[in-house]
């Protein structure tokens, strides 16, 4: 009869050690989808940016300063394309 109460034993373990490997495994595909809100919200903040150096860019009369803006713009669009969502 001992042996029979072992293999509960064993069988729980094995259960236990799966429902941990399961929230493991869980929490790492959780883990992206945070990543992903995080450089989706730095894309809208720079679109944002972007918007607004536009605007300053058509209210502009000035040429120096429309190179700048121009040259803001373009850094923008850079760092834009450089985030994976």
């Amino acid at each position: 009869m001992g042996d029979a109460g072992e293999g509960l034993v064993d069988t729980d373990s094995k259960i236990q050690e799966r429902m941990e490997e399961l929230q493991m495994s869980r929490a790492q595909a959780r883990k992206p989808a945070i990543k992903n809100q995080e450089a989706r919200r730095k894309v809208e903040s720079l679109k944002l940016a972007r918007k607004e150096m536009e605007r300053q860019l058509e209210n502009t009369p000035h040429a120096v300063r429309r190179t700048q803006i121009t040259s803001a713009i373009e850094d923008l669009d850079r760092r834009i394309a450089g985030i994976e969502i």
